[in-house]
């Protein structure tokens, strides 16, 4: 394996003129106005340069579309051997800020291979050039751990650094500190949900988390099948005893000094989902190593924020088991008691994330929070109702709900919400046990999402208590791009809601 199998893309941010700073290649933006496609203003390049390049595009017959890029050399007025102008389009939901992070990701992608990169696509002041380092660095974001002797030479690595113009000098060292705190803990949750399932299992899924918090101010605590047992945490031993690899929680504390609230996460950590007894199609597990991402999210999340030092408290449950069909499997028609003492009446084996994610919440609710927000990928009729690159956002408070839904598009995590109608609750009872854990066929994503609720308690005693306000993030499309990269988004795993629940913590922590 190549000593640089770990490398990804550094950072600078700086106040010079892009023009004048030495790199491989220097990369601009075009928009397209009234039928003319030109730079977008702001790129801070003198008027020789900015004039051959339009009339290059011109030429050319640019487009200025989202994945367009135009490559030109011999540029006058610019130090960079190479100009890449990347389409910029102004059209489409998407805020100004997002089109500048996706842009960053198409331009570091087509900049595979090359040492150092400029970023002028018009950007100014630490929003901006922060949204364009975050989509540079994730954009050229690679994942060649295991490459053998048959690719280990011949795949590029990514851009090796990129330079991003707009943030003055006495800005440049926090903004910078702070958008590589993002854009590790994205590249952290690719990297787990990338992970080969025969290498990344509950324990060393456990044991990467406690890695990686060395030196942090997170406590992490691991309980394992013994230690759930005497919890009584009967969904996630539930799921995990068709595995020869027992199951794991992971919990992870930050409470920093001064903090005034606590946020709890909770995130489905399924390592390998087959479906159990109720087995999945071929075709359709050969993602499944990929049902850990909500986990994934958390656990990176968390980190994020005490690299950051926002001061809210914070705690994490990562709900880690792998759904096999071994002998001791769980069947349709067993009843298990989940933390707390509720009993479930099993269905389908194959919508076991929600019986995992039922003890993190039972125990998040003991702890009494301020909010309490969940992440998995679910189900696959949200997929059906929102696409693969939407995150579904559902809970029992209006608000949480919607500053989250607020807070996924603003970062690029695109989200919508959804309801919970009365009418799904009646669908999960059973006269065998207190509720069983699939209902209606039919808004499989609202059911699933009603079945948690059910693990989500009140705060407070007496008649003065209230429901924890509780949020639940379905990433089941955006957590895993099957498809070609796009934007900053890789194939593989994309790090979906990471940069959700940091956006939160420092809402909290305002």
């Amino acid at each position: 394996m190549a000593d640089d199998a770990h490398a990804q893309t550094t950072l600078r941010l700086t106040d010079e003129e892009a023009g004048r700073i030495e790199a491989d290649a220097l990369v601009v933006a075009a928009t397209k106005t009234d039928g003319t496609v030109a730079l977008a203003d702001g790129h801070g390049l003198p008027e020789e340069a900015a004039t051959h390049l339009n009339e290059a595009l011109g030429a050319l017959g640019a487009e200025a579309g989202a994945e367009e890029t135009v490559r030109l050399t011999g540029v006058p007025g610019v130090a960079a051997p190479l100009v890449v102008v990347v389409g910029m389009p102004k059209a489409g939901p998407a805020t100004r800020v997002e089109r500048l992070r996706r842009a960053a990701g198409v331009a570091a992608r087509a900049l595979a291979g090359r040492s150092s990169a400029v970023f002028a696509l018009g950007q100014s002041g630490v929003d901006e050039a922060s949204a364009v380092a975050e989509g540079a660095a994730l954009g050229a974001y690679t994942f060649r751990e295991h490459h053998g002797v048959g690719k280990v030479e011949s795949a590029k690595a990514g851009l090796g650094e990129a330079v991003v113009t707009g943030v003055g000098a006495d800005e440049a060292e926090d903004a910078t500190a702070s958008a590589l705190a993002v854009i590790d803990a994205v590249r952290y949750a690719r990297d787990l949900v990338n992970s080969p399932p025969n290498q990344l299992y509950p324990e060393t899924f456990a044991g990467s988390v406690e890695t990686r918090a060395a030196g942090l101010p997170v406590e992490v605590e691991v309980w394992d099948a013994e230690r759930l047992e005497q919890e009584g945490c009967g969904g996630i031993l539930g799921v995990g005893q068709g595995s020869g690899r027992p199951p794991r929680l992971v919990t992870l504390r930050y409470t920093p000094e001064g903090a005034s609230r606590h946020l709890a996460l909770v995130g489905k950590g399924i390592t390998f989902d087959s479906g159990g007894l109720c087995i999945k199609p071929g075709a359709a597990m050969i993602t499944m190593k990929m049902d850990m991402a909500g986990a994934a999210a958390c656990a990176a999340g968390v980190l994020a924020i005490a690299q950051l030092g926002l001061p809210v408290q914070v705690t994490a449950y990562l709900c880690l088991a792998e759904n096999m069909t071994g002998d001791l499997a769980q069947r349709p028609g067993d009843i298990v008691t989940m933390r707390g003492g509720r009993t479930v009446e099993i269905i389908n084996t194959d919508a076991e994330g929600r019986l995992v994610m039922a003890d993190g919440l039972a125990l998040a609710t003991e702890q009494q929070p301020d909010a309490i927000v969940d992440v998995a990928t679910l189900t696959g009729a949200c997929i059906i109702a929102l696409g693969e690159r939407t995150m579904g956002v559902m809970g029992n408070d209006d608000e949480l709900r919607d500053t989250v839904t607020r807070l996924g598009n603003e970062v690029g995590d695109t989200a919508w919400s959804l309801p919970m109608p009365e009418e799904i609750r009646p669908t999960l009872d059973t006269p065998v046990a207190d509720l069983k854990h699939t209902g209606e066929r039919s808004a499989g994503a609202m059911v699933a999402a009603t079945f948690l609720q059910e693990f989500v308690g009140k705060k407070g005693e007496g008649e003065d208590a209230a429901d924890i306000p509780w949020t639940h993030i379905d990433i089941a499309g955006p957590a895993f791009n099957e498809k070609a990269p796009w934007g900053y988004h890789p194939k593989g795993g994309t790090g979906a809601a990471v940069r959700t629940l940091v956006a939160l913590a420092r809402e909290y922590s305002a």
